[in-house]
């Protein structure tokens, strides 16, 4: 018997698409829970030095692209067109991997400025700055992956004894060369997230010197305000670095044990693990606030701005001890 579509029915299939494509939206955009640390014992019975951080970085780039709907920055179509704060999830997620990624090419795997850098390190570093919205050959989900691939090349042969050429050196020196990096990435989210009531900022980007000088001249002070449309972007791209950093700084805790043991850091890291897993607790309401400071309504990104910059703070005094004698 044939069909006939009348508005009746064809609104009702629009409605019916319209749940089932919401439903879907809403299951993707569950968070991922911030991963245990991995080790692996050497020869001497101790943690293998640099596993852990080597598999922190795998594995939250393996859960980015496993995780229900994969991965969403570059889908084209519905429902995850329309999506945008798992997308922004991924990218903060994805900018800290890529720190750390940069961080093990030129630091972490090195024993010296004049070293070579680890070939499979370096590919991989390189794989991972593909555009995170590239859904053409090359896909994303494709360069990632080979990067991915490269990073457990270098764990397998830095795992192997009779493998002298792939190391981990931890060292307080390049624990605070990766910090430094982390500084610039929380200061930075830190700020946006801020913006997000507009405030006025006065330019600090000559002080300390009346010798400084800029190409070109600017304003005193700026008006600084997040748009309306980019304030849950931005909430959300700081929950995916956070969650990426708190994946790190658990790692970092196994691999420098020795060297926070010898500058009696060890609370710092911990201080900064507990600011980081505070910016993971549910987010109970439906939508994004944006209320004043001190207003009727709540204001998300302020309360994700203090526990960032908390935990910046903790980073510059842990950064201030490995750099003492």
């Amino acid at each position: 018997m044939q069909v006939k579509w009348n508005s009746k029915y064809l609104i009702t299939t629009i409605v019916a698409l319209v749940i089932a494509l919401y439903a879907v939206s809403v299951w993707w955009s569950v968070e991922p829970d911030v991963l245990t640390p991995k080790t692996m014992n050497s020869a001497d019975g101790k943690p293998l030095t640099g596993y852990a951080t080597t598999t922190a970085m795998i594995e939250s780039m393996e859960t980015l692209l496993d995780k229900q709907g994969g991965w969403l920055a570059n889908d084209i179509m519905p429902p995850s067109v329309l999506m945008d704060n798992m997308p922004s999830f991924e990218f903060g997620a994805l900018e800290q991997i890529r720190d750390m990624a940069l961080v093990m090419r030129k630091e972490f795997s090195r024993s010296q400025s004049q070293s070579t850098a680890d070939k499979d390190l370096l590919d991989a570093h390189s794989k991972l700055n593909i555009g995170h919205t590239s859904w053409l050959v090359p896909s994303a989900e494709s360069q990632y992956r080979d990067a991915i691939k490269l990073l457990k090349l270098y764990r397998a042969r830095m795992a192997d004894p009779n493998n002298k050429d792939a190391q981990f050196y931890a060292r307080a020196d390049n624990l605070n060369e990766w910090l430094k990096e982390v500084q610039k990435r929380l200061g930075s989210l830190s700020q946006r997230l801020s913006a997000s009531v507009g405030q006025e900022r006065l330019n600090l980007d000559l002080v300390g010197d009346s010798a400084n000088r800029q190409s070109t001249p600017t304003e005193s002070s700026t008006q600084i305000k997040t748009s309306w449309w980019q304030i849950d972007n931005v909430f959300y791209e700081a929950r995916g670095s956070t969650w990426a950093l708190l994946n790190f700084m658990k790692a970092v805790e196994i691999d420098f044990a020795d060297v926070l043991q010898k500058k009696n850091a060890e609370v710092s890291l911990r201080q900064i693990i507990r600011e980081l897993e505070g910016t993971q607790q549910t987010v109970w309401s439906p939508m994004i606030l944006n209320g004043s400071g001190f207003g009727l309504m709540a204001n998300h990104s302020l309360v994700m701005a203090n526990y960032i910059s908390r935990a910046n703070a903790a980073v510059i005094d842990l950064t201030n001890l490995l750099s003492q004698g």
